[in-house]
């Protein structure tokens, strides 16, 4: 099953590093965010990857093709007609296919730009931000067992996200934008979703949270994941700080490899 993750916003929240590269690409505990959420996916075994890249694009295919050269020790021999030795050459189990959808383009229309790549499957998406320990080998189960087209991971966070009424038997009934009253589950990411729900998106200016989800919950297809172990997203340089005092304490509680 691929995992798409998207990577293409400008950050502008966390601007004090987002102007120099995407925000997937900020590093905590000295490796991009994007790095430590495939991790997580690959240590359930979910090795295939799809990166919706817009912003900056360049830079996350320029990591990945040095990949192997960011993690293992190099010997440069200039006597030796500019000669490299790699040692104890280190990679990963990984398919990544990075794809440059747009500058401008809205999540919805990333995700209908890469549907060539996944074709007539069911795939995973999630932000290129946001780290949870939550069990993706159950979320891909409970998604399987209830085969409605979408499956959407809540966590109960007083933030400015959309906002999820659930009901009976874990099914959205609508999904909305966060007001000052709310204290609901929101959306969290890690999803499941059936190639039925490209058809839900008209195009690039489609913003995959509003009408696609929208519509999906008002015909009774899109179900919640509730999760109550670990989230955050990285939206400000307070939240990378918060990130990297948990790598650096021992307690990061995603990292499970």
């Amino acid at each position: 099953m691929k995992v798409v993750i998207l990577a293409g916003g400008f950050g502008t929240r966390i601007s004090e590093e987002s102007h120099l590269k995407p925000k997937p690409m900020i590093e905590i505990g000295g490796k991009p965010i994007l790095w430590h959420i495939m991790k997580g996916y690959s240590h359930y075994g979910f090795n295939d990857f799809i990166i919706c890249a817009g912003y900056k694009q360049h830079i996350i295919k320029e990591w990945f093709a040095n990949y192997f050269l960011h993690n293992s020790d190099i010997t440069f021999d200039f006597s030796n007609e500019n000669n490299m030795i790699v040692h104890e050459k280190f990679s990963e189990p990984w398919r990544v296919t990075v794809v440059d959808t747009g500058l401008n383009t809205m999540t919805g229309g990333r995700i209908k730009r890469v549907s060539k790549f996944i074709g007539n499957e069911t795939f995973m998406l999630t932000y290129g931000d946001g780290v949870s320990d939550v069990n993706i080998s159950e979320l891909v189960k409970f998604h399987k067992e209830h085969k409605k087209l979408a499956t959407i991971t809540a966590v109960n966070l007083g933030q400015k996200f959309g906002v999820l009424e659930i009901g009976e038997n874990n099914e959205i009934e609508a999904f909305r934008e966060k007001d000052d009253s709310d204290g609901s589950m929101i959306n969290a990411g890690f999803m499941v979703l059936e190639p039925e729900v490209f058809g839900y998106i008209e195009g690039d200016e489609t913003v995959f949270e509003k009408k696609p989800l929208e519509k999906l919950a008002e015909n009774k297809q899109l179900m919640a994941y509730k999760h109550k172990g670990y989230w955050k997203c990285m939206d400000t340089q307070r939240d990378k700080m918060q990130l990297e005092e948990l790598i650096k304490n021992g307690e990061a509680p995603w990292i499970k490899w």
